[in-house]
This record gives C-alpha cells, structure tokens and sequence, in this order.
C-alpha cells in the first residue's frame, strides 16, 4: 500500500521564494525610508524659517563695503538734437588704504526647539582717501561742495546707536539711506566738504552693528586689512578671499585679512553705476558645530543596507537552526530599523545629535534582540543579531562623523561586509529542498 507523503515538497516555501519575498519586502521599504528624509528636511526648512524670522527681527548676514567717496560731476549733451540740459552723475573714488579691526561677539537664540547664532560687533574702521588727478574729467565740471561718503550695509536694522565719522579732522553725522544707490543698496552718507586743492583725507570711525551667522567685508581700498577676533570657534572663512593668518582654538579665533587693488575687479575710480562691489566680499560664518539635520538625512540613506545585512544574519540563522522565521517577523524588524532613523532625528532637536544616536540605538538593538529572544529561546542567536546591529550603528556613527573620508571608508566597509557574506554563503547551501 502506497503511503502519501505526510510532507510533500511545497516550491512557494522554500528559501529560494522567501528570498525574493524578502528583497521585494526590503525594496518596498525604501518608501518610508523616502517618508523619513522628507520629514527631515520640512523640520530642516523650519529651522531656516525660524532662522529667517530671527535675522529679520535682529539683523541679516552683514556686508560692510566702504566708506567711498562720491562726488557729482555734470555736462552738457554734445549731441545738438538734445536739449542743452546738464547731465549729471556721480564720481566714485574708492579709498587709499582701509583698515578695519574689530571684535565679533555671538550667541546662540532659541525660538522653540530650533536655534540660529546671531552677534553683536564692534569695528574700528579708518583709511586715506587721495584724490585722483581730474585729466580724466575735463569734460565734466565737479560739484566739490556737494560730495559726500556712503558705507554700505546690506541691512540697517543692524546698526547700534549714532554713527559719526572723523573726516580731515571734522566730525560728521550720519544721515539715514543711500544719497545715490549707483554702489550699494542699503547703507548710510555723510555729508562732506572737499577743497580741490587738497589730495589727502583721513576718516576713522567705529561702527557698531549686529547680524544674523556672518560678517563679511568688501575690499574698498586700494589696499584693504581687516581683523576680527571672536569667542566662536567654529568659524567657517568664505567669500572671495580666504585670511591670511588665522588662529583657531578652544577659546575663539582671530585671523586677519589683507587684500589689494590688484586681487579684485573694479578699479580705484570711475563715473556712474557700472560695477556690483559686493560681489568681491569676504568675512566668516559663525556656524553651529552640530547640524543633526544634515546627519540625520545622510543617516537614513543607510537604512537599506542595515534592513539587507539584518536579512542575510537572520537567514543563516535559520539555516543552522530548525527553528524558522514567519515573514511577518522580517517585516516587524525592518520596521524596528526604519524607525530607528525617525527616532534619531525627532530625538536630536532636543538633546543632540551624539546623544539621540546612543539613545536610539540602543532602544533599537534591544527592542529588535528582545523580540527574537521571544522566538528563538536561545542566546545564541541573540547575540549575533545584537552583535551585528552593534558594528553596523558603530560604523555608520564614524562615517557620519567623517567628512573627507566619508566616501571611500564606507566602500572599504561595504566591500568587507559583502566579502563576509559571499564567505558564509559558500559554506552554506541556501537552496536545500526541505528549507522554507
């Protein structure tokens, strides 16, 4: 008598199947994955709203360009179909020399949870001026009792108190907006005299002003120093123009600029509105050391490879054991390891991002451990699985940490894990007839 078998071969369960069911389960999760990275960035948006509203209220990123030295100059059309009405613009001279010191105090302002770095600076800034021969401007005739200074400022809002300028040895005030904007668009003049018989002008004067992240400066003179020292140290030097000595410690930095006519891209005079200075600028950014937004997205870039590592260690699992592991299992644990990354991320706005990562993690690798040791009954098996989420969280904190080397440290590290696997795997025939 023939007996039926009491175990027929059943093709929809073997491992074969249940790897595929895997790697689509695995592949469908980049979904949430995608859900988490755009979270991040609406929270990342706003905090740079947040940042926004705050620099409006105190005073945005600075450029400081000038003093220079503006004088009207006008002439008659010489083209006779014209009516013999003046035509008047301004002279623009830029400064001898330009020497700006100061002092950049910050802070950090928190609206909520979210935080932006603001300061408050104090500058000294004095020069030269040297009138230019006028063979240039025969053409013209100059209005020397209507010349005035202009210092740009790319927002008002930021400047303390009175500001006055030493000019040849008078004292003048400030008057508020631009007399001409043929230079700047925001900004401050003061109204001067200028004797034609006289080539040198000195001006010094301090200049008070607050901003939002950085200061920068536009290299006016002919020859253009600044130096700036502050109590931040995780300064960030752009623009233009990088400082020629800097210093950078615990307590602060301070570094020093020095830039010539030379370097940048408009001359030292000229009629009208024909050059953007500001686009030659330079200074520092005062940054946060932190950005956990930043890491936390580049983190969750890395949630596919944790869920396929996660997979194989479990499938050899099963391999070695009689015990097997419902799909339903695999989905709860790569849910476990999804949010893991939203964790990180709602966790770092209020305690850090070095901190969020401990924390998160370790409530990961024990809530997924826990959960197998409720399958397996077996230390074992628990322990591979801890011990393997342990190096990969190890390893992502360091990549994360690592700026330059970033890239090639995770290639060495997914070469050496896939090197691991394809061992394991050719000592183990993952496609036994009786395994599901």
């Amino acid at each position: 008598m023939i007996t039926e078998n009491q175990n027929p071969f059943k093709w929809y369960e073997t491992m074969t199947i249940k790897m595929v069911l895997l790697g689509i389960m695995a592949i469908m999760f980049l979904i949430p994955l995608q859900l988490i990275k755009m979270m991040i960035m609406e929270r990342e948006s706003n905090s740079a709203a947040v940042k926004m509203e705050i620099s409006e209220q105190w005073g945005k990123q600075q450029i400081i360009s000038g003093p220079v030295l503006n004088i009207p100059v006008y002439r008659y059309s010489e083209n006779p179909d014209q009516k013999s009405s003046p035509v008047t613009r301004i002279w623009h001279i830029l400064p001898e020399s330009v020497e700006v010191n100061g002092r950049v105090n910050p802070e950090i302002r928190y609206k909520g949870i979210y935080e932006t770095v603001i300061y408050d600076s104090d500058l000294e800034i004095s020069g030269q001026f040297t009138i230019p021969d006028n063979n240039k401007m025969v053409k013209y005739s100059i209005l020397w009792d209507e010349a005035y200074l202009t210092l740009g400022v790319s927002d008002n809002r930021g400047l303390k108190n009175r500001v006055s300028i030493l000019f040849d040895g008078h004292n003048i005030e400030a008057e508020p907006g631009l007399t001409d904007q043929d230079l700047f668009l925001s900004g401050i003049s003061f109204p001067v005299s200028v004797d034609p018989d006289k080539k040198e002008y000195s001006f010094t004067f301090p200049l008070g002003i607050k901003g939002t992240d950085g200061i920068y400066f536009t290299p006016i003179g002919k020859i253009t120093t600044v130096a700036l020292e502050s109590d931040w140290n995780a300064p960030s030097f752009g623009g233009n123009f990088l400082p020629k000595t800097r210093t950078i410690d615990e307590s602060g930095f301070s570094a020093e600029w020095e830039v010539t006519h030379l370097n940048r891209n408009f001359p030292q005079e000229w009629i009208g509105a024909i050059h953007d200075l500001t686009e030659e600028s330079f200074g520092v950014d005062l940054i946060l050391q932190v950005d956990h937004y930043r890491k936390s997205e580049r983190s969750s870039k890395y949630g596919l490879l944790f869920i396929a590592f996660t997979f194989m260690v479990l499938l050899f699992i099963e391999l070695s054991s009689e015990k097997r592991i419902h799909i339903f299992s695999y989905f709860l644990v790569s849910l476990a390891l999804v949010l893991f990354f939203s964790l990180l991320n709602a966790l770092s706005e209020h305690i850090g991002f070095n901190a969020a990562y401990l924390v998160a993690s370790i409530a990961t690798i024990s809530l997924i451990t826990g959960f197998l040791a409720s399958l397996f009954k077996r230390g074992k098996p628990i322990l591979i699985v801890g011990g393997l989420l342990t190096v990969l969280y190890i390893f992502l904190f360091f990549l994360l940490a690592m700026n330059e080397y970033a890239y090639l440290v995770g290639n060495i590290g997914l070469f050496i894990g896939l090197a691991a696997i394809m061992l394991l795997t050719a000592k183990t025939d993952l496609f036994r007839k009786n395994e599901f």
